[in-house]
């Protein structure tokens, strides 16, 4: 499979939430190591738990050296004061984390890609930001 196949589905899992998520947007997530699915996840009901945590938790080790296919910036910082998106993402050892659109919001809007880069993590954004833009036309961001 390739990087925009992964993408797809990452888009596909943040559909199955649109409207459902509170003021968050709906996010979806897809980690590959070694070509096979190890992890995915899309924001839940009410915007928690978000879409990378459910997919790192469900990847567990094999998320090291892996890569992460997000539809949106992962958080930079939590309104909740929890470990980010980004933060979590550094610690489970991915190597490549690919990003579909940027997120606007006070609590991404590059200081969840500039965590990635700073901690040596491949950051690639855009693939597919149009397919995955669409999700967020409505997206209002919060303002911190």
């Amino acid at each position: 499979m390739t990087d925009e196949d992964h993408m797809r589905a990452a888009v596909a899992l943040a559909r199955t939430n649109l409207g459902k998520t509170g003021v968050n947007p709906s996010v979806g997530c897809v980690i590959v190591a070694h070509g096979a699915v190890v992890g995915q996840g899309v924001t839940q009901a009410g915007g928690r738990p978000h879409a990378e945590e459910q997919a790192l938790d469900q990847a567990g080790d094999a998320a090291v050296g892996a890569t992460a296919y997000v539809t949106l910036e992962p958080c930079g910082q939590r309104s909740t004061g929890a470990a980010s998106c980004s933060q979590r993402l550094v610690a489970s050892g991915v190597a490549r984390v690919v990003i579909a659109c940027e997120d606007p919001s006070t609590y991404a809007s590059g200081r969840g890609t500039d965590r990635l880069r700073v901690a040596g993590i491949t950051v690639e954004l855009g693939l597919l930001q149009a397919e995955a833009g669409s999700l967020y036309a409505d997206y209002e961001p919060p303002q911190a």
